[in-house]
């Protein structure tokens, strides 16, 4: 007789854990060890060791699959590269949910997360709330642009996370030369309120259309990232933090992510900063009783067997 469904579906899965070149961080152990306690296969590898074949049946080499594919695919990282690099690393994502397997996050949702300028976008267009921002190309524009609005402004680059490359410009002069930002402006109108002690923005946790945990950074630098030494305190978190978080993440598709969330000190009104589809989560560990890793992994499995059920 065969198995049901149901057997089907509970049956150990040969998972892929996608991490940065040059090995797993504490985020892939902390993921690899919650899969495993739940009986599950992982191999941790990364985008750059695989390949495209035709001489395989699937078209796709996954390291330690022989030509087969994974029953899941869970993305830490894609790493750093060329323009090239990048593509063909999100070529083997799009190739693999093509094929009919669950990735999280897919290719699709981290093109939209790593480009900050379609990220804001899709955050203005679902209705969201969103600190005053313009994407241009060539410096002359940048500095028509911050002359004419004579504020002080954030530049950050149009790829990037953890705080890494983030500048003010207090005037137009001081804006940074084309090639230190890829001949992209991304500017935004600086919200910080300088008379205060410290500083602080919101993040919040988001998988599978939950909120899992939440945290404040605050720092004595107005670049508040935990990378760049923010310190993460507990938050007590809104209602509004909570909307606009997960409105967040479903403005870009996303199974799971870190949403950062900022109050304009003059309006004092909550708006969506930034959204992150490889989120950390060490920061945030210490400041909640939430075990993440644990709750990513019951996230994912319950989508996969969603999934099988639906095929």
């Amino acid at each position: 007789m065969p198995a049901s469904p149901e057997t089907n579906n509970k049956k150990r899965k040969r998972l892929v854990l996608f991490v940065e070149e040059g090995g797993g961080d504490w985020h892939a152990r902390q993921l690899v060890a919650a899969f495993n306690a739940r009986g599950h296969e992982v191999v941790t590898t990364t985008l750059t060791a695989c390949a495209f074949d035709t001489r395989l049946k699937s078209g796709l080499d996954i390291p330690g699959f022989d030509g087969q594919l994974p029953d899941g695919v869970f993305v830490r990282a894609i790493s750093t590269g060329s323009l090239e690099q990048i593509t063909f690393r999100l070529g083997i994502l799009h190739a693999l949910r093509a094929s009919g397997v669950m990735v999280w996050n897919d290719a699709r949702t981290i093109e939209r997360c790593v480009d900050k300028s379609t990220a804001t976008f899709l955050f203005q267009n679902a209705g969201l709330p969103v600190p005053t921002t313009r994407v241009m190309e060539g410096r002359e524009r940048a500095f028509g642009h911050a002359e004419a609005i004579a504020k002080p402004l954030v530049i950050k680059p149009l790829f990037g996370s953890q705080g890494n490359g983030v500048l003010r410009a207090n005037s137009p002069d001081e804006l940074p030369c084309s090639e230190t930002v890829g001949q992209v402006y991304y500017l935004q109108h600086y919200l910080r309120d300088d008379g205060a002690d410290t500083f602080a923005d919101m993040r919040v946790f988001v998988s599978k259309g939950r909120v899992l945990a939440s945290m404040a950074r605050e720092g004595a630098h107005w670049v508040t990232n935990v990378h760049q030494g923010g310190k993460p305190a507990p938050l007590n978190l809104t209602e509004d933090m909570s909307r606009l978080a997960l409105g967040a993440v479903k403005a870009v598709g996303a199974d799971y992510a870190g949403v950062d969330l900022i109050q304009d000190p003059n309006s004092g009104r909550l708006l969506v900063l930034e959204i992150n589809s490889n989120p950390a989560w060490k920061g945030l560990y210490s400041v909640s009783e939430v075990d993440i890793a644990a709750a990513l992994a019951d996230d994912f499995l319950a989508t996969l067997r969603e999934n099988t059920a639906d095929g």
